[in-house]
């Protein structure tokens, strides 16, 4: 189990959140773009080689 100082501080990103709906998204908005484009470069890097494609065919198909 995580830390007391954890759960405080996703509480206190709750509160924020909670209490500035239009702030904490320009915060969180440049990490999840980033996330998206290196996902992305991520695959198209790994349909270049060899077996590749194939491999993002199964990554597709997982049901989790």
């Amino acid at each position: 189990m995580r830390d007391k100082s954890h759960i405080e501080q996703v509480e206190r990103w709750a509160r924020y959140v909670k209490d500035n709906p239009d702030k904490w998204k320009s915060k969180v908005k440049p990490l999840i773009d980033s996330q998206i484009l290196m996902s992305r470069r991520f695959f198209e890097n790994l349909a270049k080689i060899d077996g590749g494609k194939q491999k993002i065919e199964k990554l597709r198909n997982l049901r989790i």
